[in-house]
């Protein structure tokens, strides 16, 4: 008899744990039936850097104790059963310290809401007293492709949210630099991109480098998202546009105020909304 009671309790319980919304664990069940609306996804922005340095550097530097990320893409990722190979560093579900001082669209601490992607890239270099950016291997951007799709759509990351280190902190970063290629991400679906003829209207045939007000531009650029603060010195205005212009305007990105930064702008906070 006792047997049998015993028999029945395991059934129940077996029923129980077979419930949707109750997962069994060792010791103990969780009922996930009652979810609460006022939860937000962790990840929210895809931040795209690069290293600075030659590979083994990279990863060096990113395994030590002072910076991470989670994936590091070689600049000619080696091949294995047809695939290119990348590094994941730290698991996307933990922070890594990629970001530093950050800020994007009212929001701070961008490591704590971000996964960071560094690319294997030497950066710029001064050169007659310019700096002069190294361009990106085909095969790394192949391979970047797929990886940022997959997270992308993992976490449901909006396309004005797809962004540059310089775009969440132009005050001390360059990075990924105006050789970046995000016409090209934004055609395969990843980011954010203004729609020609939309910079054509709002354009509305000024000459593309004509002078424009910039208090005017670094409104539209603040309201877009970019750490637009008061009192900041002309230089840092300055910082601010050229990070702006070389994500969505690399052919020029001087950090002038102009009539066709100023009609980027605009299109995209028409297409995309504003923070």
């Amino acid at each position: 008899m006792k047997r049998f009671i015993l028999f029945l309790l395991a059934l129940m319980l077996a029923g129980c744990a077979s419930e949707k919304g109750i997962i069994d664990r060792d010791g103990y069940q969780l009922d996930t039936r009652h979810q609460a609306q006022a939860a937000y996804p962790r990840i929210k922005v895809l931040v795209v850097h690069y290293t600075a340095g030659d590979f083994d550097t990279s990863l060096a530097t990113l395994t030590d104790r002072q910076v991470s990320a989670h994936y590091l893409v070689p600049a000619r990722p080696p091949v294995h059963d047809g695939k290119p190979r990348i590094w994941q560093l730290v698991p996307e579900q933990q922070l890594a310290w990629h970001a530093g001082s950050s800020f994007w669209r009212g929001a701070t601490r961008i490591n704590d809401t971000s996964i960071g992607i560094e690319l294997e890239n030497r950066g710029w270099q001064n050169v007659a007293g310019a700096k002069q950016f190294a361009p990106f291997e085909q095969q790394q951007i192949r391979a970047l492709i797929p990886l940022m799709k997959s997270i992308i759509s993992s976490y449901n990351i909006l396309p004005q949210n797809v962004v540059a280190h310089a775009d969440i902190a132009p005050q001390r970063k360059d990075d990924p630099g105006p050789l970046f290629p995000w016409r090209e991400l934004a055609e395969q679906g990843i980011g954010a991109w203004p729609d020609p003829q939309r910079v054509a209207f709002y354009l509305n045939g000024r000459p593309p480098y004509q002078p424009v007000e910039t208090a005017s531009l670094l409104d539209l650029l603040a309201r877009y998202g970019y750490d637009v603060k008061p009192g900041m010195t002309a230089g840092q205005q300055k910082r601010v546009i050229m990070a702006f212009q070389m994500h969505f305007r690399p052919t020029s990105w001087s950090g002038a105020a102009d009539a066709e930064t100023q009609a980027i702008a605009e299109a995209l906070l028409e297409k995309y909304g504003q923070d």
